[in-house]
């Protein structure tokens, strides 16, 4: 009788173990630990750009407004902020702008990245761009 009460703890602390190990590793939104309590983890899209040397800073300036408006037209969209290089160690290779949005999820991303709204705004950057780098990634602490 020992034995298979054993047995039955041992099934059911490697059954628990195991469906929380596979629930943080598959889900799309994770909740991670702060001092503050429990926090929603979010997904974060990167995105930089390095423009064609012919383009002119009007035609950046065009850019830059069209990427701005984004947040206001797809909502998404959830978090938005950008800027320009200006680290001092030289290592940006020709990229000059910055651009971070943050979804909930995979979900909100997979509607943003064919939504019109993009679309239309990759038709205003594409003669300028010279170079993209995007990097998406979930937050962690």
């Amino acid at each position: 009788m020992k034995k298979l009460i054993f047995l039955f703890a041992f099934i059911l602390i490697s059954q628990i173990s195991f469906s929380q190990s596979r629930g943080s590793r598959g889900s799309k939104a994770t909740k991670s630990h702060s001092k503050h309590g429990m926090q929603q983890s979010k997904l974060r899209h990167v995105v930089l750009f390095k423009f064609k040397d012919a383009t002119s800073e009007a035609d950046v300036k065009k850019v830059e407004a069209a990427f701005r408006a984004l947040p206001t037209k797809i909502k998404q969209i959830v978090g938005y902020e950008w800027g320009t290089n200006n680290s001092p160690e030289g290592l940006a290779q020709g990229f000059t702008h910055c651009f971070f949005l943050t979804f909930n999820s995979e979900e909100d991303r997979a509607i943003y990245l064919p939504h019109p709204d993009h679309k239309a705004f990759g038709g205003v950057l594409g003669p300028h761009l010279d170079k993209v780098l995007v990097v998406d990634y979930w937050t962690k602490e």
